[in-house]
């Protein structure tokens, strides 16, 4: 709560930005964009009940003409090429000043991509080396259901408040439970708690947006 109210007074004294709404979770996120179409999404990766990555994923895919821009902690190669390939426009480190911020949100208007400086060099450098070997991480082959599945598992839902939170039914929520455990051959709820936590689907009690 904190970091997004620093982060939205000092944006709001660049005169050419309004910020339109605010998210606590991913859920919320993508419900905002359908409402209120902004140009530019700012976007954290670890939020409550939906993940920034599969918030990213699905706005992307219904409302293709807003772009999308990635706050993160995590800087890794591999989580970088991740979030690109799900249609992010750039990627900027948590740590990245609010100017960088309001530049970054400009040029990604324009159609540009932005990452922060740091990333950016690694990019051009040695790291794309290890993005051409790691290349997509395992939770790419699960569908954008099974990771939000994941993430309420991993939340520590059961079936029925799994099932209520996504209107599903208990027996549909079981076995998109099943097919998880089958695929990533983890069968125990702490092994997929770790496993997400791993994969940045769930991140600590740090789980903010901004658009």
């Amino acid at each position: 709560m904190l970091v997004r109210e620093g982060l939205r007074m000092l944006l709001e004294l660049e005169k050419d930005l309004q910020i339109v709404g605010e998210a606590e979770d991913g859920r919320q996120a993508v419900a905002l964009v359908k409402k209120l179409r902004p140009a530019v999404v700012l976007m954290d990766i670890a939020m409550p009940k939906l993940n920034g990555l599969e918030a990213t994923r699905q706005i992307r895919k219904d409302f293709p003409d807003t772009k999308v821009l990635i706050l993160s902690a995590h800087s890794h190669a591999a989580f970088v090429e991740q979030v690109t390939e799900l249609g992010a426009a750039g990627f900027l480190l948590k740590q990245t000043s609010s100017a960088v911020v309001a530049t970054a949100i400009r040029e990604v208007h324009k159609g540009n991509t932005f990452y922060s400086p740091s990333i950016s060099k690694r990019l051009k450098g040695s790291d794309q080396q290890a993005l051409d070997r790691e290349g997509k991480k395992k939770n790419s082959y699960l569908s954008s259901r099974e990771v939000e599945v994941l993430q309420l598992i991993a939340e520590g839902q059961a079936n029925k408040q799994i099932a209520a939170e996504l209107g599903l039914s208990f027996k549909t929520v079981d076995k998109y439970r099943q097919s998880l455990m089958g695929k990533l051959n983890i069968h125990d709820v702490a092994g997929l708690t770790r496993y997400a936590i791993a994969e940045g689907i769930i991140e600590g009690n740090d789980r903010r947006i901004i658009g």
